[in-house]
């Protein structure tokens, strides 16, 4: 992959995961709770959303808690693996599940959308975080609420990811005993490459699952926002990794016709 990030935006929707292995036990390292989460919940709650579109939602933690609240949603990710878990879930059956990218959602108007963990960082190339925006945008009511995290550069989170930071383990049934951790492989510039080590005990099988996470600014979040047509109205703090991570609060402004060229029509 070249140092400078050139590349097809369609590679950054591939599937995150190997194997369903990997995929099923994605949801037992991050926690069954996702304490992490409750903050984006509580925020469908305080801006009174009835509606929302979850970007990159994995294996269906956010969607279906929120489903499970009466919120009607839908959830989008590239990762076929990782749906198959998200349809599993309690509550799945009412969530809409799109495998593809923010492109491929059908026509909404919804309140607010939501990336989280990794999401806004995995869009990699020059082309696919505004392309990702603008596809948000289109499915936002007018006034919808977009909320996402990315950690914040100046902190370089990735020299803690070593082995001796990251490494746990976890009884899984049919599996045993199985290892994970992360490690840091190198950095060019705004990009960061590690990747995630699995260990299963029953057959003793190492999964090695590479990854590259874009790590943009405050100035630079904020202007791809602007262009994309939101507004910031706020950048709050993560509340699991405070002083190290920006969460934007962006709201869909109303371009006038010249500007917008129909924007807010799904193509």
């Amino acid at each position: 992959m070249p140092a400078d990030g050139a590349r097809n935006p369609a590679d950054d929707a591939g599937d995150s995961y190997v194997d369903a292995r990997c995929a099923a036990v994605y949801d037992i390292f991050e926690g069954p709770e996702r304490d992490d989460l409750d903050v984006y919940a509580a925020m469908v709650e305080e801006f009174g959303a009835a509606s929302v579109v979850d970007v990159g939602c994995g294996t269906g933690t956010f969607a279906t808690m929120l489903a499970g609240r009466g919120v009607e949603v839908v959830g989008v990710d590239p990762s076929a693996l990782a749906l198959d878990v998200a349809q599993s879930k309690p509550h799945a059956g009412k969530v809409t599940w799109v495998h593809g990218i923010a492109a491929d959602l059908p026509p909404l108007q919804a309140d607010m959308a939501f990336m989280t963990a990794n999401v806004a960082q995995a869009m990699l190339g020059d082309e696919a975080w505004p392309e990702t925006l603008t596809a948000i945008r289109r499915r936002l009511s007018p006034g919808g609420l977009l909320v996402f995290e990315s950690r914040d550069p100046e902190r370089q989170a990735w020299r803690e990811w070593t082995k001796v930071n990251t490494y746990s383990t976890a009884e899984v049934d049919g599996e045993g005993t199985v290892e994970s951790w992360v490690e840091f492989d190198a950095a060019h510039g705004a990009f960061v490459d590690f990747f995630g080590m699995l260990v299963f005990e029953r057959d003793g099988r190492r999964v090695e699952q590479q990854s590259r996470l874009r790590f943009r600014d405050r100035a630079e979040l904020t202007k791809s926002l602007e262009d994309a047509g939101f507004v910031v109205e706020e950048i709050r703090d993560a509340p699991d990794r405070p002083g190290r991570e920006f969460v934007f609060i962006a709201r869909k402004t109303q371009w006038n016709y010249l500007q917008d060229v129909d924007l807010d029509q799904p193509r």
